[in-house]
């Protein structure tokens, strides 16, 4: 039953990492690979997928490597999960039963609507992070 593929789950953890970058320069791959733990052939794979969806754009140069294309509060969790997995999905087959595909199309919509928030929400969860004592 996939929903998020490491794929989703990769470039979620970039576009964090882009967002508490400093706006004015762009951060290189190398970088954002290293504090995200993501492998950077790979990386670039994703980055390519989120520049086409106007989600990122690159800066070429010795200085360059990415930035977001728009202001944080402008992208949303589930265009990039989109951007990058084509589309969320609940089950992989078609079931050939009319409630039971009613049921994960709502299913499926329900899930939509929890990563209809945009990105500098993910900072809440940081805090939460930064503020966890055990």
């Amino acid at each position: 039953m996939p929903l998020i593929s490491t794929k989703g789950s990769y470039g979620l953890a970039a576009i964090c990492e882009l967002s508490k970058h400093k706006e004015d320069s762009p951060m290189q791959i190398k970088e954002i690979a290293q504090n995200a733990k993501i492998p950077q052939n790979y990386l670039e794979q994703l980055l390519g997928k989120l520049r086409r969806a106007g989600i990122v754009k690159s800066v070429r140069g010795a200085k360059g490597g990415y930035i977001l294309a728009r202001a944080p509060e402008d992208i949303k969790v589930l265009e990039i999960l989109v951007a990058l997995e084509d589309d969320l999905k609940i089950v992989d087959a078609n079931i050939e039963h009319p409630i039971i595909n009613l049921f994960f199309e709502d299913a499926r919509e329900s899930v939509k609507n929890i990563f209809n928030i945009n990105i500098t929400k993910l900072a809440e969860y940081q805090n939460q992070f930064l503020n966890y004592s055990i």
